[in-house]
């Protein structure tokens, strides 16, 4: 009776195993069925019903989603315009734009529109232009078809046929020219349905810069063909200048809202890679299309792509988003805010819990490799207000992070600037340390500091500036200092 039991166990078993193995070949025949019925479906043969004018949206904003809309065809008419603007303060440059904007206007479409897109060429512009989109199928991505000269308008069409996040640039030659002065922008196709909804959404796209002077040399800076072709970038910058999403300029959210950000790359020569600090990616649509990637920390976006990128905030605080080639972010430009408000979640981040004294054994003290050749500025001496407001981005790029935002340093750490019994003595003194550094014990307002403040790389105008910005600020004794003073200081070393 034993073994009879057993054998009908097996028996059943079998069945059991027998089922499921059906059951589980049904489902995948089934999938691969729906799959491949979804690949037979033509894009090119869907039918358009209606025809509408696109919304374009100049960043960081981005045009409404596109739902469930049926297919239409899509009127898009886009300006060529060449103009002066401003990369950083004091900086001013000669832009060639899409719609007026660096990046581009953002087009938004959905698989099968008919896109019937008008290439303006402004009068007063200099130059011949085109648009080459990633998002065509077909000679040149439209190049071919929309070389325009000033003053006159091209006209064709084509068919949205793969769902994803394209770059859009000029193909006129040379064509690394013309993308490098900020003629570039994206394209969204999306798939049939739309993208799922989310609260918030951004459009941010990375490129950059090649002038004829160093990063920060004011005035007009022409394009440097060689600086390009070397591929030694003066700047690189979210959506066209520094400072473009930082301060009153970032985008927002608020705790528990759902972010996606529509990241393009313009180069036309750098990779990007973009990161959100004190924030993971849930999402990651790679280089633009289907393919998705899940809690992600930086994604590579190539000269020329992009990534659609989604995650929820859970927390508030600003939130800083850099190309992570981490001196292109923090020197060059590459660095924008998310300033998320609500509620705090301590479970979740508990902010400072203790301040206390860290020291490390060995007598060891560091230096940074340099050398002695700082360039020099041929523009005319500044006035007080400049040297205030080129003096506080200063001090917020190489200061800040030392002596705070009000000058109140770090206790035990770092000495005040505020108020500063020892800043105020001896003007010559301070211009030398931020000359040449300075390591050793000093007292100031009466408290011992022995730490080490690395020599900074600054221009000699620079340094009257920011000199000039702290002694007028925080209870100082509002010395000016000028360029003369600390080329005198300088020259005495």
């Amino acid at each position: 009776m034993k073994y009879k039991y057993i054998v009908i166990n097996k028996t059943k078993k079998m069945k059991y195993l027998n089922l499921s193995a059906l059951l589980i070949v049904t489902i995948l025949l089934l999938t691969s069925c729906s799959n491949e019925a979804k690949k037979t479906v033509d894009p090119a043969t869907i039918h358009t019903n209606g025809e509408i004018d696109a919304e374009l949206t100049s960043p960081p904003y981005v045009p409404k989603p596109v739902g469930d809309r049926s297919a239409k065809k899509l009127i898009v008419k886009m300006e060529v315009l060449e103009k002066e603007g401003e990369m950083t303060d004091g900086v001013r440059y000669m832009y060639w734009t899409f719609g007026g904007t660096v990046p581009g206007s953002f087009i938004r479409t959905r698989v099968g529109d008919e896109v019937e897109f008008h290439l303006q060429n402004h009068p007063d512009n200099k130059l011949p232009h085109n648009i080459d989109l990633h998002a065509v199928t077909g000679d040149g991505g439209g190049a071919t078809s929309s070389f325009v000269a000033p003053g006159h308008e091209k006209v064709f069409s084509f068919k949205t046929l793969n769902p994803g996040l394209f770059v859009y640039h000029c193909a006129t030659a040379p064509v690394g020219m013309h993308i490098a002065n900020g003629m570039y922008g994206l394209i969204l196709v999306e798939p049939e349905g739309g993208l799922p909804p989310v609260d918030k959404e951004y459009y941010i796209m990375q490129g950059d810069f090649y002038t004829k002077g160093k990063n920060g040399d004011r005035g007009l800076q022409p394009f440097d063909m060689q600086k390009a072709i070397d591929e030694k970038a003066d700047y690189v910058v979210f959506n066209g200048k520094v400072g473009s999403l930082v301060g009153d300029n970032a985008i927002t959210a608020n705790v528990g809202e759902t972010v996606r950000l529509f990241v393009g790359n313009g180069g036309p020569n750098l990779v990007s890679s973009f990161h959100t600090i004190g924030e993971i990616f849930d999402r990651v649509h790679v280089e633009g299309g289907e393919m998705i990637n899940e809690n992600v920390q930086t994604t590579l976006i190539p000269a020329g792509g992009a990534a659609i990128v989604e995650f929820k905030v859970d927390v508030p605080g600003t939130f800083i988003l850099v190309d992570h080639s981490i001196f292109r972010a923090f020197n060059k430009g590459a660095l924008g805010m998310l300033k998320v408000e609500g509620k705090e979640n301590k479970k979740i981040y508990s902010g400072e819990i203790r301040d206390g004294i860290y020291l490390p054994e060995g007598p060891g003290v560091q230096t940074m490799p340099s050398d002695n050749k700082v360039a020099a500025s041929d523009i005319p001496a500044k006035s007080f207000d400049e040297q205030m407001k080129f003096g506080k981005q200063a001090y917020m790029n190489t200061c800040f992070a030392c002596h705070q935002a009000e000058g109140q340093g770090i206790p035990g750490a770092f000495p005040p600037l505020a108020n500063s019994d020892y800043l105020n003595a001896d003007v010559n003194r301070a211009i030398g340390i931020v000359l040449h550094g300075k390591s050793g014990e000093i007292t100031v307002n009466g408290v011992k500091y022995n730490s080490v403040m690395t020599k900074q790389h600054l221009s000699p105008s620079e340094v009257a500036d920011v000199l000039t910005y702290i002694y007028n600020s925080w209870g100082n004794s509002k010395k000016v200092v000028t360029t003369e003073m600390v080329k005198k200081v300088k020259d005495a070393k």
